[in-house]
């Protein structure tokens, strides 16, 4: 009697981890897109080709001539992913298109809780070429999060100088790997498989909320985008 309980004690304790281990297995949803196609994206303000740049698949953004002002920017919008929480890992090589201004910085990143067909989302985002200015201050610049519509990154630096920028090695044109972590109204950035966040923002502007996930540019970079993944 006391053995067959115990074996019906151990069937159970057996079959409650095999049920936590599958329920842990479900709860970290793991979804790969490694971006040498075009299906799936809803591209805005841009024209998306699939191309081969620097040995690897990629997805080119390239602007649409009516959308070359200060403001505007490009999105290439996961249409059937959605996020609330996670981790979201790319590879994006980002630098100043030859048309473009001067002070342009090969702006590039990642949009994250798009809403309303890209009227509001969180991102963040790279200016490479910042990372090795010979002014200490443009260095500082390197990486940024913004909040739009209500959030541009001229009114965060107005308002919390140096609170949602700062500074990491890069390089422009050159493949950069971004780690973003969100987590209610926290995220993080890590580059290039950093163990610690260059960026770490604590308010994030939309609150917890969920959306979909984009690749972000601004019209004056030559942006490129590989192997994205999303926990």
């Amino acid at each position: 009697m006391r053995k067959s309980s115990s074996s019906c004690a151990v069937a159970v304790s057996l079959a409650f981890a095999a049920c936590l281990a599958i329920g842990q297995e479900t709860a970290t949803r793991i979804s790969s897109f490694p971006l040498n196609s075009l299906q799936g994206l809803d591209v805005l303000n841009a024209k998306a080709e699939i191309t081969t740049y620097r040995g690897r698949p990629a997805v080119h953004l390239v602007p649409l001539p009516d959308h070359r002002g200060a403001s505007d920017a490009m999105l290439a919008i996961l249409a059937e992913r959605d996020f609330k929480d996670g981790t979201i890992e790319i590879d994006v090589a980002g630098s100043r298109r030859a048309d473009s201004a001067p002070d342009d910085r090969g702006f590039i990143g990642i949009a994250f809780r798009v809403q309303g067909h890209g009227s509001k989302f969180e991102y963040i985002y790279l200016r490479p070429v910042n990372g090795r200015a010979d002014d200490q201050l443009q260095r500082n610049h390197s990486v940024q999060y913004s909040s739009e519509p209500d959030f541009p990154w001229h009114r965060l630096r107005a308002e919390n100088p140096g609170r949602y920028e700062s500074y990491v090695d890069l390089e422009p044109g050159v493949w950069t790997r971004m780690k973003i972590v969100v987590s209610g109204t926290k995220a993080s950035l890590s580059v290039n498989d950093a163990q610690q966040p260059c960026l770490i923002v604590n308010d994030l502007k939309l609150g917890e909320r969920h959306g979909q996930i984009a690749l972000w540019a601004h019209t004056s970079t030559e942006a490129y985008f590989s192997n994205l993944t999303v926990r």
